[in-house]
């Protein structure tokens, strides 16, 4: 397929190189050029601008936050306005339901096409072309797409013709991730203060009890302090707790534990925890208990 890609961060990057590798025709674009330079040692096409990655009959995105896709597609020369009629654009990015609805109603107006596709793992699993790809928007827009979520992901999860329906079980599930994050920082800052190695206690936790990747992958992070360099950077968390909690207002759903996590990462932030992985909500627990 002749398709864009816009947005190459670790995970952007990562996706459109399995793109690439995949034998798609795929012209990127970045805000910093330099980022394109490895795909197109790979065979990719590099874009100027947003519209000139917008030439194929798709684009996928894969930004940030809100804001930065809201200027992707909504700025004079974006996305909405350099899209053929009938071209299809997929968002990968994890954004709040909102913004979501607001694509999907700009995109009808214009002729065009929208799904999402946020995915879940983070940049090792996003190069290795096992991501799990959380897809919504109507049923021949997702089998068009389909070839493109094999190159990226290992299983697509179907969510549903609305293609806000998949923002919100990515946003629910990054806040899943944020409780484990923080369940196993006060866990192993418990019973490393009652003299446990912490290694020796994770090693237990994640074969006896929690064998799920969410626990092995954070608990190993957890149990070596290795926070940077970050995969999934704290203000990324921040931004994606908020954003849950304005789904669960809008829809009168109480969230008290994401609020709590609102705050454990507020105060992360305020720390100087910015370029930290999220997984340093750890390090809250640890200071809290004295120890260090």
């Amino acid at each position: 397929m002749k398709l864009g890609f816009i947005g190459l961060g670790q995970m952007g990057a990562a996706m459109a190189a399995n793109l690439v590798k995949a034998g798609h025709d795929v012209t990127v674009f970045n805000r910093t050029p330099a980022k394109a330079e490895p795909l197109v040692a790979l065979g990719a096409h590099a874009a100027k601008t947003v519209a000139d990655a917008c030439g194929g009959d798709i684009v996928m995105t894969m930004l940030a936050d809100d804001h930065a896709v809201e200027e992707a597609a909504f700025a004079g020369h974006g996305i909405v306005a350099s899209l053929a009629k009938g071209a299809l654009h997929i968002s990968c990015s994890t954004i709040g339901v909102a913004l979501s609805e607001r694509l999907t109603a700009a995109h009808a107006e214009a002729a065009q096409e929208f799904a999402s596709a946020p995915v879940f793992g983070r940049p090792d699993v996003a190069a290795a072309g096992k991501l799990a790809v959380a897809a919504a928007g109507p049923a021949g827009v997702l089998a068009t797409a389909q070839p493109l979520f094999d190159a990226i992901g290992q299983k697509t999860f179907v969510l549903g013709e609305k293609p806000s329906a998949a923002n919100l079980v990515k946003l629910s599930g990054n806040f899943l991730i944020a409780n484990v994050i923080e369940a196993l920082g006060e866990a192993v800052a418990l019973v490393t203060k009652g003299g446990v190695d912490r290694h020796a206690y994770i090693d237990l936790l994640t074969s006896a009890l929690f064998s799920a990747p969410v626990y092995k992958v954070y608990g190993a992070i957890i149990a070596n302090e290795k926070y940077e360099p970050a995969g999934f950077a704290a203000p990324l968390g921040f931004k994606d707790v908020r954003l849950a909690l304005a789904a669960a207002e809008d829809l009168r759903v109480p969230l008290p534990i994401a609020s709590l996590l609102r705050d454990r990462f507020l105060r992360l932030l305020a720390e100087g925890g910015e370029a930290l992985d999220w997984a340093a909500l750890a390090t809250l627990s640890k200071r809290d208990s004295g120890q260090g």
